[in-house]
């Protein structure tokens, strides 16, 4: 049967990193005004990654030709092209040292890697905090930069896997559930207030705290709304 590491219990760490430090470091130099989203990274080897790249708000003949000029990237082949947003898949040969040992000596499953001009963003799920440990270890023994901008230890109960607190998800599974969302709506706030035994004004606050944190830690990539 599962069960959580000796170590603990798992944590979703929010951290950035120069790019300088991280592959396409060139690319990214190149189209400041560019986004750069990781769809997945799959390890090929001992030295190299192979990510599904999202890139955006980019002219593609000029990425394209920055990714030539590029020696952290290698094998990059155009999976579908919209406009100005392009889905890319590659071989990243350079610069993905720090990826690896978080994938590799860490275990980490880098759930997000969100870049823009001069620096890459990441969200990881390490299975403890020793593990987290280790990469925080490596980098300061390799005179990296690993700023951790949030760090959170995930429990058993729905609420905290998805970065809610426990009054935050009845609020928002109980507006659910009465069809307060529902068009047009079943209940009030006012009324779910009154069941609840809170005010209007902080059963209004915990949805909208909740809502948040739900998108940032589902669906939002790259710089999101502050933790409560």
């Amino acid at each position: 049967m599962g069960g959580r590491s000796a170590g603990g219990r798992p944590v979703i760490v929010r951290a950035t990193v120069p790019a300088e430090e991280f592959a396409l470091h060139h690319v990214l130099s190149d189209h400041p005004d560019a986004t750069f989203e990781v769809e997945r990274i799959v390890e090929t080897g001992d030295d190299a990654l192979m990510p599904l790249l999202w890139v955006r708000d980019v002219d593609r003949a000029s990425l394209e030709a920055a990714f030539e000029d590029d020696e952290s990237v290698d094998d990059v082949s155009l999976l579908a092209g919209f406009e100005q947003e392009f889905l890319y898949r590659m071989v990243w040969v350079g610069r993905v040292e720090l990826i690896l040992h978080m994938l590799t000596n860490s275990r980490a499953t880098i759930m997000d890697a969100y870049g823009t001009g001069t620096r890459w963003q990441l969200r990881a799920l390490y299975p403890d905090r020793e593990r987290f440990s280790s990469t925080h270890d490596y980098c300061h023994d390799h005179g990296l930069e690993f700023q951790v901008d949030s760090i959170r230890e995930l429990d058993g109960d729905p609420a905290g896997r998805y970065g809610l607190t426990d009054a935050q998800f009845t609020a928002l599974v109980e507006a659910t559930r009465r069809g307060h969302y529902e068009v047009p709506r079943e209940i009030s706030l006012e009324e779910l207030a009154d069941e609840l035994g809170v005010s209007h004004q902080a059963l209004s606050e915990r949805l909208r705290r909740a809502t948040g944190a739900l998108v940032e830690d589902t669906l939002l990539i790259g710089p999101g709304v502050e933790e409560d």
